[in-house]
């Protein structure tokens, strides 16, 4: 991540109130305690901090995805020159969270799903904007809820959000995990994660874990 870059997302300034629920959103099997998705969209240190705020969500994991397990590293993929992008693996109560309401969290908070191969200053394909579908019901949800937003025009441009299925998911190195609550004072964590962390809880306080922070910090 580079330490001086724009904020991703900023200029969208893009509100809850524009970007409509899912219109397909099935509900859980009614024996399903646990579910998982797998999203990039920059940053994993910024896009982790954002997802272990929500109610339902059980673990958030930082990782690589896209590519083969022998370049599931930070220095291969930071290089840019793997198949990998930075992703989270949230595993999640459904019928406490549904898969449709993390996708919207993902679109109108976790980054700028208008940005192609980019998030501010992170450019490389490892920053893209992915969804990494776990089977055939996410795939669904996820184009669907694509074209929705594309038809209801909740950004400035078209969205840029690769639809794949999930061939593996590489945890990434112990150091990157829970990074954000960990460096709070950190350069890059206070100038990028903790104004989307703060944009999360001013916009989805009804979302929050009950021990959630009601200020702007990481704590």
């Amino acid at each position: 991540m580079n330490l001086v870059c724009d904020i991703p997302g900023a200029s969208l300034a893009v509100e809850r109130s524009r970007v409509p629920d899912p219109a397909f959103d099935p509900a859980p099997a009614a024996g399903a305690r646990e579910a998982r998705a797998v999203l990039a969209g920059g940053c994993f240190w910024c896009v982790e901090a954002v997802f272990r705020e929500l109610a339902g969500v059980l673990e958030v994991t930082s990782g690589y995805s896209g590519g083969d397990a022998a370049s599931a590293n930070y220095e291969r993929v930071c290089s840019g020159a793997t198949d990998h992008a930075e992703a989270v693996s949230i595993r999640f109560d459904p019928h406490k969270i549904s898969y449709g309401q993390l996708l919207k969290v993902f679109f109108t908070i976790a980054h700028d799903p208008t940005q192609v191969d980019r998030q501010g200053n992170d450019r490389g394909r490892q920053y893209r904007s992915a969804i990494f579908c776990v089977d055939d019901t996410q795939r669904d949800v996820a184009t669907r809820y694509i074209a929705q937003l594309d038809a209801a025009h909740a950004f400035a441009a078209p969205i840029a959000t690769q639809v794949v299925p999930l061939d593996a998911f590489h945890d990434a190195e112990r150091y990157h995990q829970n990074y954000a609550a960990l460096h709070p004072e950190q350069g890059y964590i206070a100038a990028v994660a903790a104004p989307k962390v703060a944009k999360l809880r001013k916009q989805f306080g009804d979302w929050l874990r009950d021990d959630a922070s009601s200020d702007g910090g990481l704590a």
